[in-house]
């Protein structure tokens, strides 16, 4: 029994082979493309439930490919990309893709966030009050943070940024993003303003901040939360 159906748009033969047969081994079904336009072609066919993308694709640049997508559907797209390009991961992280993993990368990384972006597809009809992670605890209804059953005072925009995380669970959330659903606007010269609160959050609900538990920076791109 397949898992999903999973889109590869790859170039890169080397890379096409190794991410084809570790799918398969971890019962994927898998499409592949060479480039954006058959990867395009073979989305909008085969209907696939995620897929994996690279940016640096020799006709179409990756970014137009997320961009077509978005317009139908809010499937999984987990970018693939290359060191040292923060910038083109940023933008499109927000074009719509959901996470992305760095070449080289380890297939148990890759198959970690595959199944986090499952996650969040799977249907769910229950009314969820209380968020539970590790010692965390998010109680919707009365406002509440507890850790380890201990009650933590965050301000309000710091509890707002912990609901958009949580809320986001996986997912990385660039600095951009953040900054427009938190302020409603996005400035450059605040982005130290964002790292301050989240510097206070972690401190607040954090173990150890050297190590964090929940929150994770992804370095030059944004946060992630990470718990389960």
């Amino acid at each position: 029994m397949t898992k999903g159906h999973i889109l590869v748009i790859e170039d890169d033969k080397s890379i096409i082979n190794f991410l084809t047969i570790s799918l398969k081994t971890n019962n994927y079904k898998v499409d592949v493309a060479e480039n954006g336009l058959n990867g395009m072609s073979l989305f909008f066919t085969n209907k696939p439930d995620m897929v994996l993308l690279d940016l640096g694709l020799p006709d179409i640049d990756g970014t137009e490919v997320i961009r077509q997508i978005r317009m139908s559907s809010n499937i999984p797209i987990i970018v693939i990309s290359a060191r040292g390009q923060d910038e083109e991961k940023v933008e499109a992280l927000d074009l719509g893709a959901d996470d992305f993993v760095t070449k080289p990368f380890s297939i148990q990384e890759l198959m970690a966030r595959i199944r986090v972006g499952f996650r969040k597809v799977m249907p769910d009809n229950t009314i969820q009050n209380v968020f539970e992670s590790g010692g965390l605890k998010i109680d919707y209804e009365m406002r509440q943070v507890t850790v380890d059953e201990v009650p933590v005072h965050l301000t309000p925009i710091e509890y707002k940024i912990l609901l958009l995380l949580v809320k986001n669970s996986g997912k990385v959330l660039t600095h951009r993003y953040l900054q427009n659903e938190i302020w409603g606007y996005t400035d450059e010269k605040e982005f130290q303003s964002l790292r301050v609160f989240m510097a206070n959050i972690r401190k607040k609900i954090e173990k150890d901040t050297n190590h964090p538990q929940y929150i994770v920076t992804e370095v030059g791109v944004g946060y992630r939360f990470v718990g389960n």
